[in-house]
């Protein structure tokens, strides 16, 4: 079974960022992702969908020192469901991504890579998270010096289609 979320979007507002009394941060943002598209009229329309986003310990601190409102940012993690009370004991439930990997797209202002070095790195990821064991890259296959002739037939060369 895989519960994998990738999440391209951008910051609905700085992240809220707490320290829990064991002194393990929490951080809590909204991600806004757009999807256009066309309707049965034939007019283009943009449907923003909004996702809470819960990043923990080394990211944490990564959006507290780095995401602001409005940047674009590279979200990767799981979904999650909670329920929970509300203060007049109704019963709430909410829909989290909690965030495995968090990377800006977007260069800091005075500075920053750009989107140059945008995608995540091994660095992106935190420090505690086991990746599962790594298998080495397959070589590359080796060409044929002097290959079957095929019993294929030539094209022709009135054939004028372009494909």
């Amino acid at each position: 079974m895989y519960n994998k979320v990738i999440l391209i979007g951008n910051l609905g507002a700085d992240p809220d960022v707490r320290t829990l009394d064991s002194g393990t941060k929490v951080a809590k943002f909204s991600l806004a992702t757009n999807e256009n598209y066309q309707d049965t009229a034939g007019e283009w329309q943009k449907k923003t969908e909004w996702h809470n986003v819960i990043a923990w310990r080394y990211m944490a601190e990564k959006a507290e020192r780095d995401f602001k409102k409005g940047m674009m940012v590279f979200i990767e993690g799981k979904v999650t469901y909670r329920k929970w009370q509300d203060q007049e004991g109704k019963d709430r439930y909410s829909t989290d991504i909690v965030a495995s990997t968090v990377k800006m797209l977007e260069k800091r202002e005075g500075g920053g890579s750009g989107y140059a070095n945008s995608f995540p790195t091994a660095e992106d990821a935190a420090p505690y998270v086991n990746s599962g064991p790594t298998t080495p890259a397959a070589s590359p296959p080796t060409p044929v010096a002097n290959p079957a002739p095929s019993n294929t037939p030539a094209p022709d060369a009135e054939d004028d289609l372009p494909f």
